[in-house]
C-alpha cells in the first residue's frame, strides 16, 4: 500500500499509525491489551468485537456520542460534510437551528473525531469516514433497539422484501414515475424524500392530522401502531411511503422522510460544549477550611467510638455475610446518628482496614491490630489515612437497605456493595470541585448535568430509584465528602486540594494547624459530673472513660460519675487511692466531697463478697451478708445453698452469678483458683493481622508507559513477521511448502541456511514448535549457530532468543524488496 492509497481495512488504518497513536489506542482501551495481540490484524479484530466496542462507548462524552450516533445513521463510507450536516442541518428550519450551536458544532466536530478515531471507532479519510461495524449495529436503528437519535430504518431498509405492485403504488401516489424495477421505485422514492423543494410540496398537500401524526414520530421512536383500518390521515401518510409497513400492525417512518422533517438534523439538541458547573455559594476559604477541619475531627472521634463499641467482640456476621438490621440500629443510636450515615461508618472503618472479621467459628467483627498503630498517630495522619482509604473505596455505603438484582436486602459490610464506578465518580465530584475558585461551593444540579454530559451512556439507565447509578454515586460522594471533612460547608478545603495534588503529607500539613489541641484537665462538678472543655489527651481520655459515663457530647464533653462505673475502675485494677490521685491530678477544680464520698464507698464494698468456679460460689467472711443474700427473693434463680458459714454455692455460671449479685446491689469481684483477686481491664480483642478489603476495578487498569511501549514494539513486530514478502522457493526443490503454511526443510538445510545467515547478517523465516508442542512462524536475524542451538534477534518478539535447532521445522529466505 502506498503511502497516499486510503486505507480499505481498520486494520490498514492501524498499521499505518505511528507508535505513539497506537499507544494512545492502547491507554484509551486497555481491554484490547489482555493478552497483547500478536499482530496489527489481531488488534483491529479485538478493537471490533462487541464487548470491546461498548466499553470503548460508554467512556465518550456526549459530543463524541453524538459523532458516532449521527455517523450511525449515515451512509456507509461518509464524508466529512455529509456528517456534520447531519449534526447542525442544513439551515432550513426557519432559524429554529441557532447560529451559535452550529458554529460550536463546527469547532467541536474535528476534536469529536479525532477521539473516535484514536480510540479506532473511527477509521478512514475525511471523505470516506467509517464507524466500525460493530458500533454502527449498537447504535443503529432497529424495531428491538432503536436508535438514539430517534431515526428509523432507510427507505431501501423498510422496503426490503416489499412486492412491485405494491412499490408501484407508492410511486403514483407520490407523484413519480411508476417503474416495475424495484430498485429504481426505491431510489425513486429516497430522491422524493431527500429533495426539500419537492418534499416540502407533498407535504403541502397532506391533511392536518397527518402533520401531527408526523409530528409524534418525528424525534422517536419512529414506530407506530395501526389498527387493520387506519384513519384517513394514517392511510394518507402509508399510501405515499411517509410511513412504512414493518408487520402487520407497526409502521415506521423512514429515516429520509424524518431527516426532511428534523431539517436534517440526527440530534435535537446537539451539545458541543460540557455543561458549566455553577457556583451554589462564595465563601471563605479560611471558614471552609475550619469547617472541614472541624468536620475532620468528628470523623475521627466517630470512628474510635465505633471502635471502641466493638472494642472487646462486636455483633455477630450474618450467614449472607455483613451486619443486621439490628446491630446497624444499635451503632446509629450509639453514634446518635442515622442508620445510613451509621453504615458510612462502619464501611469507612472497613475500607481502612480498621475494622474486619475475627475468623472464629463464631464469626464476629473487631477491631484489627492496624486499629491500634492508627490510634498512636496524630490526629492530621489518622484523617490523611482514612481519606487516602474513602477515595479508590469500591463498597458504597449508600446501597444499605435497598435490594439487589434477586430482590434480597443490601447490608451493610456485607458482599454485593462492590460498584466498580464509585473511585472513578469520586475522584470526577472532586476534581470539578477543584476547578472552582477557593471557597465555592457547586451548585449539584449542574454538577450532576456534567457528570452525564461526560458519561452519557452510563446514565441512559434509571435505576429502581428513578435515576442513574452514576449520579447516585455523585449525590452520595456530596454527603461523605462533607461527613469526612473533605469538603466543608459544600467548598473544597485546602488540605483536600493538597492531599490529591501534592500526596499526605502536604495535607496533614495544612490540616495540624486546624485541629484542635489535646487537653490534660477537666472540671470536676459537685453533681458528679466532670466536664471536659475539648478533646483530652489519648491516656486521660482512655482513663476517664472507664471511670465515668458520657452523658452527652459537643463542643464539650460531660461524664458522669455512678457507683457502677466506679466499680468499673476497680474491676481494672484501680485502687481507691489510684483514684484520688488521678482526679487530683487532671482537675483544674477542686475535688469535689461528693464524689470522694462515692469513690471511698464503693471501694469499701468492693470484693467483700468472692465469687470463683465451683460451677460457681460466693465467699465472704461477713456471714450476716451471705445471710441476707439466702433471704432475698431476687436470689432464688441463682439456687443458692451454703457449704460452709461464709461460703455459698450456686449452680450458675460465674458470670452470671457476678451480674446477678451486682444487680441486687453488692459489689462483688472475682477471684481465681488460687483466691486472688481478678483484674477485668477495659475489652481489647483484636483479629488476626487484616488487610483492608481490595478495590473491586472498573475493567482492566491503565497500563504505564513502559508497558504501552513494550506492546507496541512486540505489536509491529509480529506485525513485521506476518506480513513480510518470503521468498517461494524454485519448483521441485525441498523446501516447497503451500503458501501461509510453515516452511519445511531437511536438518542439512536448515542449519545450512541459518549458518548463511549468520554470516551475512540477513534474517530468514522459520517454522518452530515450543515445549508446548505449539507451532508459529518467526523472522529472526541469526547470529550465533553452536552446540545445536541458534541464538538470534526474533523479529516476532522484539528481543534475542535461543532456538533449539531441532524444533526449527523449516527455513526460507525472505524476498528481497520489490519481489513477491
Amino acid at each position: 500500500m502506498g503511502t497516499t492509497t486510503p486505507p480499505r481495512t481498520l486494520a490498514e488504518a492501524l498499521r499505518a499509525r505511528g507508535d505513539e497513536s497506537l499507544a494512545g489506542l492502547l491507554r484509551a482501551r486497555p481491554d484490547l491489551l489482555n493478552p497483547v495481540p500478536n499482530d496489527i490484524t489481531q488488534l483491529a479484530t479485538r478493537a471490533g468485537t462487541r464487548a470491546s466496542v461498548v466499553r470503548a462507548l460508554e467512556h465518550l462524552d456526549r459530543f463524541a456520542l453524538q459523532t458516532a450516533e449521527a455517523l450511525a445513521v449515515a451512509p456507509d463510507p461518509a464524508p466529512y460534510a455529509t456528517l456534520l450536516s447531519l449534526l447542525t442541518g442544513d439551515g432550513l428550519d426557519d432559524g429554529e437551528q441557532r447560529d451559535d450551536v452550529g458554529a460550536a458544532v463546527t469547532a467541536a466536530l474535528p476534536g469529536a473525531l479525532a477521539t473516535l478515531r484514536e480510540q479506532a471507532l473511527v477509521w478512514g479519510e475525511d471523505e470516506r469516514l467509517r464507524l466500525v461495524r460493530t458500533a454502527r449495529e449498537l447504535l443503529a436503528p432497529s424495531p428491538q433497539h432503536p436508535s438514539p437519535t430517534g431515526l428509523g430504518p432507510t427507505v431501501a431498509e423498510a422496503t426490503a422484501g416489499m412486492s412491485p405492485g405494491r412499490l408501484q403504488e407508492i410511486l403514483v401516489a407520490s407523484g413519480l414515475p411508476a417503474t416495475h424495477d424495484p430498485v429504481s421505485a426505491v431510489a425513486a422514492l429516497s430522491a422524493l424524500f431527500t429533495d426539500r423543494t419537492r418534499m416540502a410540496e407533498l407535504l403541502d398537500t397532506a391533511p392536518v392530522e397527518a402533520l401531527s401524526v408526523l409530528d409524534r414520530l418525528v424525534w422517536g421512536p419512529p414506530y407506530g401502531e395501526v389498527t387493520p383500518n387506519p384513519t384517513p390521515p394514517v392511510k394518507w401518510l402509508r399510501d405515499r411511503g411517509l410511513l412504512l409497513p414493518v408487520s402487520t400492525r407497526t409502521v415506521v417512518l423512514p429515516r429520509e422522510a424524518a431527516l426532511h422533517l428534523r431539517a436534517g438534523r440526527a440530534h435535537r439538541v446537539p451539545e458541543p460544549v460540557p455543561p458549566v458547573v455553577a457556583a451554589a455559594a462564595e465563601r471563605d476559604p479560611q471558614a471552609v477550611d475550619r469547617a472541614a477541619a472541624g468536620q475532620a475531627f468528628t470523623a475521627l472521634s466517630t470512628v474510635e467510638e465505633l471502635l471502641k463499641l466493638w472494642n472487646g467482640g462486636g455483633p455477630a456476621i450474618l450467614r449472607a455475610g455483613g451486619l443486621s438490621v439490628r446491630e446497624l440500629k444499635r451503632v446509629a443510636a450509639a453514634l446518635e446518628v442515622t442508620e445510613p450515615i451509621a453504615a458510612f461508618w462502619v464501611e469507612l472503618a472497613y475500607a481502612a482496614g480498621l475494622l474486619a472479621s475475627d475468623g472464629e467459628s463464631d464469626e464476629r467483627y473487631a477491631p484489627t491490630p492496624a486499629y491500634d498503630e492508627w490510634l498512636d498517630l496524630p490526629a492530621q495522619d489518622r484523617w490523611t489515612h482514612l481519606a487516602t482509604a474513602w477515595l479508590p473505596a469500591t463498597r458504597v455505603p449508600g446501597l444499605v437497605g435497598g435490594q439487589d438484582a434477586k430482590g434480597r436486602a443490601l447490608s451493610a459490610l456485607g458482599p454485593e456493595l462492590d460498584r466498580s464506578a464509585a473511585p472513578d465518580v469520586r475522584r470526577r465530584v472532586l476534581s470539578l470541585f477543584a476547578e472552582l475558585p477557593p471557597g465555592t461551593a457547586p451548585d449539584p444540579e449542574t454538577l450532576l448535568r456534567r457528570l452525564r454530559w461526560e458519561r452519557p451512556l452510563r446514565g441512559s439507565a434509571p435505576s429502581a430509584e428513578g435515576t442513574d447509578l452514576r449520579s447516585r454515586l455523585a449525590l452520595w460522594t456530596l454527603n461523605e465528602a462533607e461527613l469526612l471533612g473533605i469538603t466543608g460547608r459544600g467548598a473544597l478545603s485546602s488540605q483536600t486540594r493538597a492531599l490529591l495534588n501534592e500526596g499526605e503529607e502536604a495535607a496533614a500539613a495544612l490540616l495540624a494547624p486546624l485541629l484542635p489541641e489535646p487537653l490534660d484537665h477537666v472540671l470536676l462538678q459537685a453533681d458528679l459530673t466532670a466536664v471536659a472543655p475539648g478533646p483530652l489527651e489519648r491516656p486521660l481520655a482512655e482513663t476517664l472513660s472507664v471511670l465515668a459515663d458520657v452523658e452527652s457530647k459537643g463542643g464539650a464533653t460531660v461524664y458522669r460519675f455512678t457507683p457502677g462505673s466506679v466499680r468499673r475502675a476497680l474491676d481494672a485494677g484501680q485502687a481507691a487511692a489510684d483514684l484520688h490521685a488521678f482526679l487530683a491530678a487532671h482537675s483544674r477544680t477542686p475535688v469535689p466531697q461528693p464524689l470522694s464520698y462515692l469513690i471511698d464507698d464503693v471501694a469499701r464494698r468492693h470484693g467483700h463478697l468472692r465469687i470463683g468456679a465451683a460451677s460457681a460460689y460466693v465467699r465472704c467472711d461477713d456471714e450476716a451478708v451471705l445471710n441476707e443474700i439466702l433471704a432475698d427473693r431476687r436470689s432464688t434463680g441463682l439456687r443458692l445453698r451454703r457449704l460452709a458459714p461464709t461460703v455459698l454455692a450456686s449452680q450458675a455460671d460465674p458470670g452470671s452469678l457476678l451480674e446477678a449479685l451486682r444487680e441486687m446491689g453488692y459489689a462483688p469481684a472475682a477471684e481465681s483458683a488460687e483466691g486472688d483477686v481478678l483484674i477485668t481491664r477495659a475489652g481489647a480483642r483484636r483479629t488476626p493481622p487484616r488487610t483492608p478489603p481490595t478495590p473491586v476495578p472498573e475493567g482492566p487498569p491503565t497500563p504505564d508507559d513502559t508497558l504501552l511501549g513494550a506492546a507496541v514494539r512486540a505489536i509491529r513486530a509480529g506485525d513485521t513477521a506476518a506480513t513480510v514478502v518470503r521468498k517461494e522457493p524454485a519448483e521441485g526443490a525441498t523446501g516447497a511448502h503451500a503458501s501461509g503454511s510453515l516452511p519445511r526443510t531437511t536438518s542439512a538445510e536448515t542449519l545450512a541456511t541459518v549458518q548463511a545467515a549468520a554470516m551475512t547478517g540477513t534474517a530468514v523465516w522459520i517454522g518452530y514448535v515450543n515445549a508446548e508442542g505449539a507451532a508459529s512462524q518467526r523472522v529472526i536475524a541469526p547470529v550465533r549457530v553452536e552446540g545445536g542451538f541458534v541464538t538470534a534477534y526474533d523479529h516476532t518478539a522484539d528481543e534475542v532468543r535461543t532456538f533449539a535447532l531441532h524444533r526449527i521445522t523449516g527455513v526460507a529466505e525472505l524476498a528481497e524488496e520489490g519481489e513477491g
